[in-house]
């Protein structure tokens, strides 16, 4: 480090320095990798009055989907809604052109209904929560 900068720990920097950060890491990985083709995945479940009960949300990035959450309310949980939102997701990216999916989840959710829908652990994460275990799945498209 010079004399002529500094490191701060920053947890509300504002929005252009964040930006900066981003923009320039995205530069970076398009010059080896090109472009990523991001775009948001949202596939939502709705009762009859048109309520969100549930919903997939994640993104496409270099032709694979990332499911980041994936909920359903209680009561319309065991009905094959899960089954549906991810089926819709993957059948939207296999549309946009991916390869792939991937996710990951702590091991008191939802691993054993993913592994039912095709996924396979291919990383664990020892801890994370402390006492606890995050899985890394992914499934060819």
């Amino acid at each position: 480090m010079t004399e002529s900068t500094s490191i701060t720990v920053e947890t509300g920097a504002c929005v252009q320095d964040l930006s900066t950060v981003q923009a320039g890491l995205r530069e970076f990985n398009i010059r080896f990798i090109g472009d990523p083709g991001e775009e948001p995945v949202n596939v939502l479940l709705r009762d009859e009055n048109g309520d969100v009960v549930g919903g997939l949300l994640g993104h496409i990035k270099w032709r694979w989907l990332y499911v980041a959450k994936l909920w359903i309310s209680e009561e319309f949980r065991g009905k094959g809604h899960g089954f549906g939102l991810m089926k819709a997701a993957e059948e939207h990216a296999r549309s946009r052109g991916c390869v792939g999916s991937y996710l990951d989840t702590f091991e008191y959710q939802a691993r054993p209904f993913y592994e039912k829908c095709g996924y396979k652990v291919f990383g664990t994460l020892e801890g994370y929560p402390p006492g606890y275990r995050q899985f890394y799945l992914s499934k060819a498209l």
